[in-house]
Order: C-alpha cells, then structure tokens, then sequence
C-alpha cells in the first residue's frame, strides 16, 4: 500500500470509511506504516481533506498529517496535541455509529498511539527542565481514552457481534498501562469491576486477557491481596507466549515476591533460567531466617527492586524471616513448647538487628502469634513464649488455604 501523492491517500481512506474496511483505515492512520515518511502529503492537505472526506473524519485525516509533520520535526509536544485531536474526531465518528463495530481496529490504533505521544511528550518535558506537573500529558490522555471506554460500555443493548463494547479490553489495558505509570493505581477499582460485571472478559483475546491479568495481579499485590495476586499473575504467566520470555521474566518479577509472602520460595532453576538472580539470596535468607542477609540483599539490590516497586512488598518477607529464624532457636532448644524471649533476643543480636531489647522481641512475637505464623502465647510473668505443643510453627502456605 504505497501512495505517491495525497490524492491517492485521501482516496484510500475515503475508500476504507465508505466500505468500513477497518483494519485498512488503522493501518492508514498508524505510525507504523510508511506512508508517514511521504512529504507529498504534506502540501495543501487541510483543503484536500475538505474536498474528499466528511466531517469528522475530514479533522482527524488533517491532524494525523500535522502529527506526522511534527513527528518529522521532533516537536514530541505538538505531536501529542495532534493525536489529542485524532482521538477526539475519530470518537465523534464512533459515536455516530449505530449498531456497527467495524470501526474497532482504527481505535485501537489511535488510542495505542496516543498513549505513546503521551509517554514522548512527558520524556521532552522533562529534557527541557518543563515545570509542568509530571504526568499531565499522560493525565489528559487517559481521559480521552477514558472518553472512549465510556462510549463502548454504553453499548449495552446491541448485539455483541457488532457492538463497541468489543473495544472495552484495549482500552482497559492501555488505560491501565498508564494509571500505573502516573502512580494512579485507585483509578483501575472501576475497570476491573466494569469487566467483571460484563459479559465482555469472555471475548478477549489470550494476549488481551494475559496483559488484563497481569495488571489486576500488580493492583491487587499493592492492595496486600497477596492470594488474590498470585492467582491472576499465574494466569498471566501459564498463558504467555512461551516466544515472549521478556513478557514472562516481567511477570515474575512481580510473581515471586507474591508467592513467596504465600511460603512458597522460587526454585534456582526458575530464577538462573529468566536472569532473576536478584532474588536468589532473598530466596535463600527467607527459608533460612537469615535476617543479616536480607537486609544485605535488598540493600545490595536494592535500585532494581525499587525500578520495579516491590522493594517494600520484599520488607514484608521479614515477618517470615522472624519466623524461620525463631523455628532454628525452637529447634536447637530441643523442641520444648517453653522458649525464653532471651533465646530469640540473643538470636536476633546475633543476626545484628539493631536497637533490640526484650520488649522490641515481645512485639515481633506477639504479631508472629496474631499472625498464626507461631501459635502459642507470651508468659509476661516468666518472660518465656509457650508454643504448642502440636504444629507450634504451622507452615506458612498453609495459612493462605
């Protein structure tokens, strides 16, 4: 599909509009397609959309031409506000249809694109030292994709065949992609329940619903819904691409620190084989109540578990940790059900945790107790934690069943 003159290009797309051939008029409005590179289309186009296309369509051919000229320019910001216009006529036009959906495959490609001009304005801002708020491109693009959610949800009472409600997963997944990216985490509750109370999750696509997984699983991991998470992001990676290990190695980055609050720990096969290394001695000082290699692992890597925000869902290991460690002083005590606090005290100094006395040992034991990771009580008056004398340390994973 090459064009020489915008003649030919509008004719394409009034073609495309006129048979609504939808997978053509997305890959005639894509910046993935070669025709953006063609200057030819460039000269007196905004009369020449007026001649060959109606409105709204005639605005939103002339802005995606403005946004391939600013592309060429490097103006990453006009770029954006043209897009901005793209999506806004193109919605006009959508929302016109009645009882039709052919037009599904260009808002994808349109909101697809908006996000990343968004992501490219915010990265030009923050080269020219803007003092804009961050995220505001990124803001105002979610609420014109958010625009769009709304007018496909509201096709409620149509067929599903040939209604806008088949557009819903692309737009949750990108709108998702940048509540997480603008740390606007609140925002995705509503999706989830929108697609939830739907009958529409049956119709995405494995790759829509892998990315719809994986999302719902990080929400749900900074919720503190840890059994909840590890059931969606093991969905997200049983179902991903066996080809897509960056998409795999993603997930578990993610997965793990989940399964592993649930007392389930990687096997070191798993982490060499997606170079996940990182997590190899917060394994090992987990399952071994290794309290001074924790601290020392996470500060270690303590950049890369930040990039990806679980170096404090990895803190949340040290409660485990605790428990591992007080099991080893149950054990070489001979497994009497009556410990001293000063045994778990003089372990605890012993894995250098500062600032630890008697009684900053009783409140790590009694929320081990509330926990249900030891089960027993404290003997204030003997200074001794009585466990019981069946299954004192139930195993963690138990505890999430």
């Amino acid at each position: 599909m090459a064009f020489g003159t915008l003649v030919q290009y509008l004719k394409q797309v009034e073609s495309a509009i006129s048979n609504n051939e939808g997978d053509l008029l997305a890959a005639l409005v894509s910046f993935q397609h070669l025709h953006i590179h063609n200057q030819k289309l460039w000269v007196d186009f905004e009369g020449q959309c007026q001649k060959f296309l109606e409105n709204p369509y005639d605005e939103m051919i002339a802005a995606h031409i403005r946004c391939a000229m600013a592309v060429s320019n490097g103006d990453m910001m006009e770029a954006y506000a043209c897009q901005g216009v793209v999506t806004q006529s193109f919605l006009k036009a959508f929302q016109a249809q009645k009882e039709e959906n052919w037009a599904i495959p260009v808002l994808k490609r349109v909101v697809s694109d908006l996000r990343q001009f968004a992501l490219k304005a915010e990265a030009s801002l923050v080269r020219s030292k803007s003092r804009r708020k961050p995220g505001e491109m990124l803001e105002k693009a979610a609420d014109l994709i958010m625009s769009c959610f709304r007018v496909c949800v509201s096709d409620s009472r149509t067929a599903l065949e040939v209604s806008k409600r088949v557009g819903t997963p692309t737009l949750v997944n990108q709108l998702f992609k940048i509540y997480f990216k603008i740390n606007t985490l609140h925002l995705c509750k509503p999706l989830v329940r929108a697609i939830d109370g739907s009958d529409i999750k049956d119709h995405f696509t494995k790759a829509q619903f892998v990315t719809y997984k994986y999302f719902v699983g990080k929400k749900d991991m900074f919720d503190s819904d840890f059994k909840a998470a590890a059931e969606s992001l093991e969905f997200a990676f049983n179902c991903c691409y066996i080809s897509s290990q960056r998409n795999k190695r993603l997930i578990l980055i993610y997965l793990i620190p989940v399964k592993m609050l649930l007392g389930y720990m990687p096997k070191p096969e798993l982490l060499k084989k997606y170079d996940l290394l990182e997590f190899e001695d917060v394994r090992r000082a987990v399952s071994q109540g290794n309290l001074l290699l924790l601290s020392q692992t996470l500060r270690k890597h303590e950049a890369f578990f930040i990039r990806f925000g679980i170096y404090l869902i990895l803190q949340k290991l040290k409660i485990i940790s605790y428990r591992n460690l007080f099991k080893k002083v149950y054990v070489l005590l001979g497994g009497t059900h009556q410990l001293p606090l000063r045994a778990f005290e003089d372990a605890l100094k012993f894995m250098k945790v500062e600032d630890i006395d008697i009684d900053e040992v009783q409140c790590i034991v009694a929320n081990l107790i509330d926990k249900n990771y030891i089960r027993g009580y404290i003997s204030h008056q003997h200074q001794k934690v009585v466990v019981s004398k069946q299954v004192p340390f139930p195993s963690v994973a138990t505890l999430f069943k």
